[in-house]
């Protein structure tokens, strides 16, 4: 069962509260473990998982916990809370009690660590966890009743600056590791020279404590909380051959010197921070999906007040503001058209790649790209209410959420540098027992140390995740837990509702047939009874009595009869409508209509029966409904891919039977009350059956919540969206396979990665134990095993929809 995060609002919120927390100073698989077992044991936390890919963490607490006790679980395990620094301007304080309302406000969001309220300058300096949006901020800020301006792109410049200097740092550490690798590759040439011990000594130096101080510092973190990670077995393989050199430089003179290990020591240093470099381009490539649709947000909207428009910050756009949306603009908020006609690219939000057509009383997703017209748009959500801020919101949860594949790697990872440490220690005395060379035996255990890649296992699976969730986003294919994501891709069974899943869900009335009455009379009393609801039966019927003019009487008590059709009373006559169900539990014969009613359902038409209470039969109504265009390729391709399909509906048999016949569908079951659905799913798990379950309606929520995997279309309800776990941002079945696709493909990525992590280490610890490995080849070995893992990850971005 997936109880995924939803697109909707209008469930009740969770039990105590979510904090997301970024983590940084991660660098493999162990160091998950220790955050996780850290955050655990707060009082108050009832589940706190890790992700190393996007370096945060996703912790569940009742409302004692604060972000403050969190961050500090976080320090004491040795790492820190990423921060960053963002300043606000503030108009409307005037004195000292201001200052103490804004900071105070801003103090009470989740992630703030530090405010400084300025009232000369009018500013405010806030210090927060990465993650805590300036808008967030400014949005307290308004609620304080004063008025924020953030200013996003001065965080932009920090970051790219930050990524220079990691940049700039591998350039120096490779200029001064080139003169000292340069001996051994002439070497391998045949030429026997060698730089100055002094000169390798000043050059190593630098690197090693300066370039190479992040692994000391980390390290040292770790040993202090009683762990070990990548930087300590770095920090201590080069220590190792640093100190050797330096021994034999300082015993041995220029003289009679032997052979130093200054450029195992930088070259180790120079690699993995490469390696780490490259590792954050790739983290980053995999996060594409996200940032593509950050950027859709406009900074600011073109409001109309009176008689004037206004351009204001988005932040500022409230609900029931009039948008102005010129040709070529993006949408700045969600809402509908009031005035104006238009075609909207909706691409990178649904998948959709041809452009929509708008006109007044449609929806428009904020983001999306205006073509031609000129709209005017009612705002109907703003700020972390949009549809793209949900779908942002989501796909961020579902990349960091944990597989359950995941949950191996943190056992092994549990143990995995304690393990390396006592191999290389026996390494160490194993050399020096057997050959007596002290200077080989330290070498030996320095390649140990060195080649073990903790950080490749820790990456395998969320990189993999995170670049399959990314690549389904930019298809219109939401996936919201990474639950959901391992499941699909072991699916057999592909179970689908009719009514808007498969067929447009926009019926029409095709043909009334009265019983003693006239056929506008029969609409006009059916209408009366429908009037009040939203189902599609009920429009249909309502949209034919306007069709023909006919007047609509009003009704009273109106029951729903759940899975059968509903009641009313009209002009004081007592009135039932519904399916042949419900004209059977009335014990009322269909008489001359059955065989009008038997015509009509083989042609697919969903027949509704309207009786009086005292058991009078007073007509039927055939209603029609078109199959999506996509539907019999959706079936084609789940059978290509060796899935079964199921046919799943309340509808009568005849109707279920013409669709799934049209289809090619494997089984059709019709006649199912809602409340028997999650019963039918459930009957075809225990069967053996993975199954899929794809609906869009309230009556598709316990089914999809049954089944293995739940797919909701993101046209139908916000119920169904909740219960499933994959939501598809259009109603097209074609892109139920394409689900099944990328989750095949990811689950695929994600034991190839695992595959390569375990086997970089377990072909490289024994080789370098057994001396085959240099400590230089070694520690590029485990500087590149993490790139590997993610850009085999980034090949997913390559997927495309089958046509």
């Amino acid at each position: 069962m997936n109880n995924a995060t939803s697109l909707t609002t209008t469930t009740l919120p969770p039990v105590g509260r979510e904090l997301d927390v970024p983590i940084d100073g991660m660098t493999c698989a162990s160091c998950v473990r220790r955050v996780e077992k850290a955050l655990r044991a707060v009082p108050g936390v009832s589940t706190a998982d890790v992700n190393l890919g996007t370096e945060r963490a996703r912790v569940t607490a009742d409302k004692s916990v604060s972000f403050g006790m969190v961050q500090q679980a976080v320090e004491k395990a040795g790492y820190q809370v990423t921060q960053q620094e963002i300043d606000l301007d503030i108009e409307g304080m005037t004195c000292a009690s201001c200052v103490g309302r804004v900071e105070k406000a801003l103090r009470k969001i989740d992630g703030v660590l530090d405010v400084s309220v300025n009232l000369a300058t009018e500013s405010a300096h806030v210090r927060a966890a990465s993650g805590v949006g300036a808008d967030t901020l400014a949005r307290a800020v308004e609620a304080a009743g004063y008025h924020a301006k953030p200013h996003l792109a001065e965080q932009a410049v920090q970051q790219d600056e930050r990524r220079d200097t990691e940049f700039l740092k591998v350039v120096i550490a490779a200029l001064l590791s080139l003169p000292l690798i340069v001996p051994m590759l002439l070497e391998l040439a045949g030429v026997h020279w060698m730089l100055p011990g002094w000169l390798q000594l000043a050059l190593a130096t630098p690197v090693q404590f300066w370039l190479g101080g992040r692994f000391y510092r980390a390290g040292w973190k770790a040993v202090k909380a009683g762990a070990g990670n990548m930087d300590l077995l770095v920090a201590l393989g080069t220590s190792a051959a640093y100190g050797l050199s330096v021994y034999q430089l300082s015993a041995y003179g220029e003289g009679s010197m032997p052979h130093l290990y200054f450029e195992a020591a930088a070259v180790v240093i120079t690699l993995v921070l490469l390696g780490k470099w490259l590792e954050a381009r790739a983290k980053r490539q995999t996060s594409a999906a996200i940032r593509a649709l950050q950027v859709l947000r406009p900074d600011i909207a073109r409001v109309r007040r009176g008689a004037e428009e206004v351009d204001v910050p988005i932040a500022q756009v409230l609900l029931n503001d009039l948008v102005v949306i010129r040709p070529g603009e993006r949408v700045a908020v969600d809402g509908l058209v009031q005035e104006g006609r238009s075609h909207i690219d909706e691409s990178l939000i649904t998948g959709e790649s041809l452009p929509v057509a708008k006109q007044p009383g449609d929806k428009v997703t904020g983001g999306s790209i205006n073509a031609e017209g000129l709209l005017l748009v009612r705002t109907t959500a703003v700020g972390g209410e949009t549809t793209l801020s949900r779908i942002i919101r989501l796909v961020e949860n579902a990349q960091a959420a944990k597989a359950p594949i995941q949950h191996l790697v943190d056992k092994v990872s549990a143990v995995f540098v304690p393990v390396v440490l006592l191999i290389a220690l026996v390494t160490f005395a194993g050399w020096w027992m057997a050959t007596g060379d002290l200077e080989m035996a330290i070498i030996n255990a320095v390649a140990v140390l060195v080649i073990a890649c903790p950080c490749a296992l820790g990456l395998a699976t969320p990189a993999a995740i995170m670049a399959g969730t990314g690549v389904g986003a930019t298809h219109g294919i939401l996936i919201k837990d990474a639950e959901a994501l391992e499941l699909a891709h072991a699916v057999t069974t592909v179970v689908f509702d009719k009514t808007g899943t498969l067929t447009e869900g926009k019926p029409v009335l095709a043909e009334a047939v009265p019983n003693d009455m006239g056929t506008d009379e029969l609409i006009r009393l059916a209408a009366a009874v429908q009037q009040g609801s939203e189902h599609p039966l009920a429009r249909a019927v309502v949209e034919a009595a306007k069709a023909k003019n006919i007047s609509i009487p009003s009704a009273t008590e109106v029951t729903a009869l759940p899975g059968r059709g509903v009641s009313a009373v009209v002009e004081g006559r007592a009135l039932k409508l519904g399916s042949t169900r419900l004209l059977q539990e009335s014990g009322i014969d269909a008489g001359a209509l059955a065989g009008a009613a038997s015509a009509l359902e083989q042609k697919g038409n969903t027949v509704s029966w309207l009786m009086a209470g005292d058991g009078l039969l007073l007509g039927l109504l055939a209603f029609g409904d078109r199959v999506k265009p996509s539907a019999a390729r959706a079936v084609s391709r789940l059978h290509a891919l060796g899935v079964k399909t199921v046919l799943l509906t309340g509808d009568n048999k005849g109707s279920a039977a013409a669709v799934g016949g049209a289809l090619g569908i494997d089984k059709v079951i019709a006649e199912v009350l809602p409340a028997d659905k999650a019963e039918k799913v459930n009957s075809l798990k225990q069967q053996g059956q993975v199954v899929a379950m794809v609906g869009d309606g309230i009556n598709d929520a316990p089914a999809l919540a049954a089944a293995d995997v739940g797919i909701a279309m993101a046209t139908g309800t916000d119920v169904a969206m909740h219960a499933a776990g994959v939501t598809l941002m259009r109603g097209e079945p074609a892109l139920v396979p394409d689900a099944i696709d990328i989750s095949r493909r990811t689950y695929s990525k994600i034991r190839q990665n695992l595959f390569w992590a375990f086997i970089y280490n377990l072909v490289g610890i024994p080789l370098a134990a057994f001396g085959l490995l240099s400590p230089v080849i070694a520690g590029a070995a485990m500087a590149f095993s993490s790139v590997s893992v993610i850009t085999n990850a980034l090949l997913l971005r390559r997927w495309k929809a089958a046509s």
